[in-house]
């Protein structure tokens, strides 16, 4: 019984292994830590079965290599060029389109019944945990290789990217301005979502309500606010 218990974990193991590398190209050396990965915390509550330390890791590594990706792409642009079109490359809702895209869908471990999780940007934050458990497997340089192959370069169109006007809530309030309207932003809700604070911002036009926007900051929600705002009233 006990042998039956081990070739059938290995079996399983040894499928999810398979599943990895046909969607994201990576050959596991841990599958317990790619599991971890893709376990969202609707279906693993404690910290160490779930993916919110490795998203916290993933992100700060996927900023890195896309900080170093648009230094040596753009040798002559200035700081403030480089921080904007890193925030249009690892902008939440970007990130869950590619995660989507990649296929992470069918690898998450989540609450499938929870049909808040279904509009919901989890995806994204998985690719970043996913990012995590890269870098802990393979080191910093195969991280590197294959972040710029797997995500970067397929899916990060930069030459589109530079041309887009990422600060849509200005945009938003210029229009605002010339229409005679009166635009505010107003923090709707804050609370704690796992170990980070989420935060919900209220694009008011008039006094009503017109969208709102949810983000791991202030600045986040309030551009995710903009950019639904943008397209309700046919800006884009």
């Amino acid at each position: 019984m006990q042998f039956l218990k081990i070739f059938l974990k290995e079996s399983d193991d040894s499928s999810f292994a398979k599943q990895l590398k046909n969607v994201l190209g990576v050959k596991s050396g841990n599958v317990l830590l790619y599991r971890t990965a893709l376990s969202h915390r609707s279906v693993k509550e404690t910290a160490d079965e779930n993916n919110e330390r490795l998203e916290y890791l993933g992100d700060a590594i996927l900023s890195a290599i896309v900080a170093d990706y648009l230094f040596k792409r753009y040798p002559y642009k200035g700081e403030g060029f480089l921080t904007e079109m890193r925030s249009k490359m690892v902008n939440r809702s970007q990130l869950n389109d590619i995660a989507l895209k990649m296929g992470l869908r069918k690898l998450t471990f989540y609450n499938k019944f929870d049909n808040a999780l279904k509009g919901s940007q989890i995806f994204g934050n998985t690719l970043e945990a996913l990012v995590g458990a890269v870098y802990l497997d393979k080191g910093y340089d195969k991280t590197h290789h294959w972040v710029l192959k797997q995500i970067v370069i397929p899916h990060m169109f930069v030459d589109d990217l530079e041309l887009i006007d990422i600060n849509l809530k200005n945009k938003l309030i210029g229009w605002a301005n010339k229409n005679g309207k009166t635009l505010t932003f107003e923090l709707a809700d804050e609370k704690m979502e796992g170990n980070r604070r989420l935060f919900t911002i209220n694009a008011m036009l008039d006094g009503e309500l017109l969208a709102y926007g949810k983000g791991y900051n202030k600045k986040d929600a309030s551009q995710v606010a903009a950019q639904v705002a943008v397209e309700k009233i046919g800006l884009t």
